[in-house]
């Protein structure tokens, strides 16, 4: 979970937790998938990386289809943590949303510019290309 700017809500999976503190691992109440901003209970977003017990796979497979049409794992969690307690881990550190195309380009530059046998040809590029670009 990670603090997002309230009117970005609606990117994201939202989580209210028992405690409104930002410890490093809390309690969750509830999951909302992607609501408004007036829908949404809090501004945790879920990162989308999960460790789940077996008993969400029933969950899943006897869940009616959510936000989108779709079956939605924030709704099958919401029901498993009517069986057990679901925890959510508070992120600290960088974070890139690779969901939005811009996220994406700039989480991929930097994993190459990290990289020993990229950089330099990645550089190169970046340099050539804003080159072009102002002429």
């Amino acid at each position: 979970m990670y603090r997002v700017p309230k009117e970005d809500v609606s990117k994201y999976g939202i989580i209210q937790t028992k405690s409104n503190e930002l410890s490093n691992i809390q309690a969750i109440e509830t999951l909302v998938e992607k609501p408004t901003t007036e829908e949404a209970p809090f501004n945790l977003a879920i990162m989308g990386r999960y460790v789940l017990t077996l008993a969400i796979f029933p969950i899943l497979a006897n869940l009616s289809t959510g936000k989108g049409g779709e079956i939605q794992l924030t709704d099958g969690l919401n029901k498993l943590n009517e069986q057990e307690k679901v925890l959510a881990y508070h992120f600290k550190g960088k974070r890139s949303d690779i969901g939005d195309k811009l996220g994406f380009v700039q989480a991929t530059i930097e994993f190459a510019l990290n990289r020993s046998d990229l950089k330099d040809e990645i550089k190169q590029f970046m340099e050539q290309s804003l080159t072009e670009l102002n002429d």
